[in-house]
Parts: C-alpha cells; sequence; structure tokens
C-alpha cells in the first residue's frame, strides 16, 4: 500500500492492480480511499476510478478531485513542471433493502383497450 493511509499512489503497474488495492481499502471499512497520480499516470487515475465505480461498486462516488502542478528537481540541474491529480472516492452506504428495490424492474403500464 502506502505510507499514507486510504492512498494508493499510481504508477505503470495495468489499471487493475490499482482497482484491487481500492476494493481492498474499502472492503476493510474505509469510507473513503484517495487516488494520486503525476504525469502520464493520470490517465491510469482516470481510468482506476471509472472501473471501480462503473464495473465493481456502483455506490462509489467521487467527492474530490485536485489538479496541480509540482516542480521537480532534474538530474541535470533545474526545475521541471509536472501535473498532478488527486481523486477522492467515497461510498454511501445503502440500506439493503433499498439497495434491493433500486435493482427491481418495474412493471410494465397497463394498457388501454
Amino acid at each position: 500500500m502506502s505510507r499514507e493511509p486510504n492512498t494508493v499512489f499510481i504508477g505503470r503497474k495495468p489499471a487493475m492492480n490499482y482497482v484491487l488495492a481500492v476494493i481492498t481499502i474499502l472492503s476493510s471499512g474505509s469510507k473513503e480511499v484517495t487516488l494520486k497520480a503525476r504525469g502520464r499516470a493520470i490517465t491510469t487515475a482516470v481510468d482506476v476510478a471509472e472501473i471501480t465505480k462503473r464495473r465493481f461498486m456502483e455506490s462509489l462516488s467521487v467527492s474530490k478531485i485536485q489538479l496541480g502542478t509540482e516542480q521537480l528537481e532534474m538530474q541535470e540541474g533545474g526545475t521541471r513542471a509536472v501535473s498532478s491529480i488527486e481523486i477522492t472516492l467515497t461510498t454511501e452506504a445503502r440500506p439493503k433493502e433499498e439497495a434491493k428495490a433500486t435493482q427491481e424492474v418495474p412493471a410494465p403500464l397497463p394498457t388501454e383497450a
């Protein structure tokens, strides 16, 4: 995991590795998880948030997105600007009866003859 609790740092691994990390954190009882990425990994962070939300945890929602720029020291000297993103995902625990009611298919309307 990471030094910061409930935080997943996105890097070069496949997106499903990070999706599993998010699901693990949320299933351990946490209500919130933060995805952090810089540079080219930003697209992977967005993919992880959407895959987790659409395929595995429909009650998950994006509560905060923070964009920024970090100045990194280069080995050759000087600095370089790198974009960064933090995506905070939260889960709303719904009662089982309410969740079941939203999954039911409504009956068709009667037709007039």
